[in-house]
């Protein structure tokens, strides 16, 4: 059973910097892409990032330059660096996986059949 668990989330004020994390419980991500999507109030799910079983990574446009993502296999973690944060990074981060090991992008959400329950991230001062 893959179960992606999502934590870090919280309150950043603008211009801050946040980390969310990835991991899963009797599963092992190493082998395989994980993907961190977000979703908006009244906006389409986003592909945000992604970095695949051989760490090669991707980072939409929205993000790039601000967000980096990376793993730590010992951890079984995929983190989400988010930095210079902006009110338009507030949203519900989920991280997803399609089991493969590769990312494929676009980052179509419906192409990925497993997810976290979400994590908040709040942008105000």
């Amino acid at each position: 059973q893959v179960q992606l668990v999502e934590s870090g989330g919280g309150l950043v004020q603008p211009g801050g910097s946040h980390r969310l994390s990835c991991t899963a419980s009797e599963f092992t991500l190493d082998n395989y892409a994980i993907t961190w999507f977000r979703q908006a109030p009244r906006k389409e799910r986003e592909g945000v990032s992604c970095i695949g079983s051989d760490a090669s990574t991707y980072i939409a446009d929205s993000v790039k330059g601000r967000f980096t993502i990376s793993r730590d296999n010992g951890k079984n973690t995929v983190y989400l660096e988010m930095n210079n944060v902006t009110p338009e990074d507030a949203a519900v981060y989920y991280c997803a996986t399609d089991l493969g090991w590769q990312c494929v992008t676009p980052l179509d959400d419906y192409e990925y059949d497993y997810w976290g329950q979400g994590t908040q991230v709040t942008v105000s001062s």
